[in-house]
């Protein structure tokens, strides 16, 4: 006589708990593109100079000064809100992807490259953003497959 085991044991969280997980991570990327976008409206003629002087935008330093901020404020929005949370959470990580490209190719093709990011952030090296911007996007992705996991709690 055969007998099958099966190993039940794998890491096991309640529902409760990833909502919470989810809740948390949504506000963190929340908080990073509100405290960004603050950051570049405030100062908006720094931003633009630093924009201006990028060879590989500069053509479109005005409508990417000013559209880059609103959709920080749009994605925040969108990730504050219950219903729009998970759309939040994609656009999030395609807009941080779009951003990681960016550096990538701006340290690849530029001599002098200015951070625009805005307050704080603008303090670490070019190395740094990149692992910062990595680590916010799989903190979403890990949101997302959180979601996307269990569908019984709605983000």
């Amino acid at each position: 006589m055969e007998s099958v085991i099966t190993n039940s044991s794998k890491f096991q969280i309640s529902d409760l708990t990833k909502e919470k997980i989810v809740i948390a991570i949504r506000w963190l990327c929340m908080a990073l593109f509100i405290y960004t976008a603050y950051a570049k409206i405030t100062d908006h003629d720094r931003f633009l100079n630093g924009l201006l002087r990028v060879h590989l935008i500069s053509g479109f330093a005005v409508f990417i000064s000013i559209a880059v901020p609103i959709v920080e404020i749009i994605i925040a929005t969108l990730l504050l809100i219950p219903k729009t949370s998970k759309i939040g959470l994609y656009c999030f990580t395609a807009t941080m992807a779009a951003f990681t490209i960016y550096i990538i190719s701006a340290l690849i093709w530029e001599k002098n490259l200015p951070c625009l990011c805005g307050g704080a952030i603008e303090k670490l090296s070019w190395t740094q953003h990149i692992w910062l911007n990595l680590a916010f996007i799989t903190l979403a992705i890990f949101a997302l497959w959180l979601v996307n996991l269990n569908t019984s709690f709605k983000n």
